[in-house]
């Protein structure tokens, strides 16, 4: 199934309680406790996605390896953050990346390395002021 097919939400409560393999009580449970949040229809009806499924299905996971709510709600909000984390460093790398090559054309389209500029490094002890960054 498509990516943009799993964002829709076109389950109802039955339907999706049997793809995850609940009761459609449990369903209400998860979402008042608030591990779930199904889309509404107009008139207030639950509809529920392919990722709300999944999520269900993660749910049950946690359940059975003896978690609780709390526990895991933790778990899943650490797992979206890792998601999140490791998109966040794809797209650094990938801008890094762009950076390095930009620099790498321009050197090789100069003569001389005129723009690149040397950089000291030098660690500093928290209370102590180095002699270098002084202002004598």
């Amino acid at each position: 199934m498509s990516e943009q097919a799993n964002e829709h939400a076109i389950y109802v409560i039955s339907v999706a309680a049997q793809r995850a393999g609940m009761h459609p009580q449990t369903l209400r449970i998860y979402e008042r406790r608030g591990l779930l949040h199904p889309a509404r229809t107009q008139g207030g009806n639950r509809r529920y996605s392919e990722l709300d499924i999944a999520r269900l299905r993660r749910i049950a996971e946690l359940t059975a390896e003896g978690m609780n709510v709390e526990g895991i709600r933790r778990v899943m909000y650490l797992e979206a953050e890792v998601i999140r984390l490791r998109n966040e460093v794809d797209q650094l790398r990938l801008l890094a990346t762009q950076a390095i090559n930009a620099v790498q054309g321009r050197i090789g389209n100069t003569s001389s390395q005129a723009n690149i500029v040397p950089l000291r490094q030098a660690v500093t002890v928290f209370g102590h002021i180095d002699s270098v960054l002084r202002r004598d």
